[in-house]
């Protein structure tokens, strides 16, 4: 098969130009006519996807390889080594960011993740207008993430209004309509933001929210005549 029609049909599922205008969703590595033999799905590519995986293999990953312009190709950092890697493998890579947050990524890890009903979706934010015990909404999230502690601003006992952004989703504070909003990263200073506006913040993990991007995918991806699989990247982060 054709990298040209796999991306084509990712298009059609989760449109490229539905990204936002830093991102650098699309065809990272590669070229459209290439020979695709199997699709494999992550959240990010990494050395050992690339070691484990055959020749003429695809990979689709949430986070693009390349966000910026590169000046050189220095094989021995980041991201020249893995780029170098996936070349002599004839290997490619395709991306799809936040076009995927808007389509796909934000309302499975509400709905299937979380369960919770999605009462409106805006771009990057799920959000149902349902009240929540903060300590019950506290332990469900945990169990439903399979995480032993989260990080938590400015507790209230109960809150009216649940919003999630999947990945870091801080910026968006200002965006918020509920009393409290579920994102993977937040900054510091975002959270002393959030506490002067009265806005619970729940900390989940980047990657721990993002790492869905597959299955959020793969129910689509499967209707192509070709072998998609699984197969996530390594989180960065290791608990002590």
């Amino acid at each position: 098969m054709k990298l040209k029609k796999v991306y084509k049909f990712l298009d059609t599922i989760s449109p490229f130009d539905l990204q936002e205008k830093w991102d650098n969703s699309g065809l990272i590595v590669g070229s459209f006519d290439d020979k695709v033999k199997q699709i494999v799905l992550s959240i990010d590519i990494d050395e050992e996807l690339i070691k484990v995986y055959d020749k003429h293999t695809l990979f689709v990953v949430h986070h693009p390889l390349i966000f910026s312009g590169i000046k050189e190709l220095n094989f021995a950092k980041y991201p020249a080594n893995l780029i170098q890697k996936l070349i002599a493998k004839k290997q490619s890579l395709i991306a799809m960011h936040t076009n995927v947050d808007k389509t796909h990524l934000n309302r499975y890890v509400f709905e299937k993740v979380l369960g919770f009903s999605l009462d409106e979706e805006r771009d990057f934010i799920a959000q149902t207008n349902q009240s929540f015990d903060s300590k019950e909404l506290i332990e469900h999230i945990k169990k439903s993430f399979n995480l032993e502690y989260l990080r938590v601003v400015n507790f209230k006992k109960r809150v009216k209004g649940l919003s999630l952004t999947t990945g870091a989703g801080a910026s968006l504070i200002d965006d918020i309509q509920s009393e409290c909003f579920i994102t993977g990263d937040i900054k510091y200073h975002d959270a002393i933001k959030a506490l002067n506006q009265n806005l619970m913040l729940i900390e989940v993990g980047h990657y721990e929210t993002e790492k869905f991007f597959a299955k959020a995918l793969i129910n689509s991806l499967e209707t192509l005549p070709i072998s998609v699989i699984i197969s996530q990247s390594q989180n960065p982060f290791r608990i002590f």
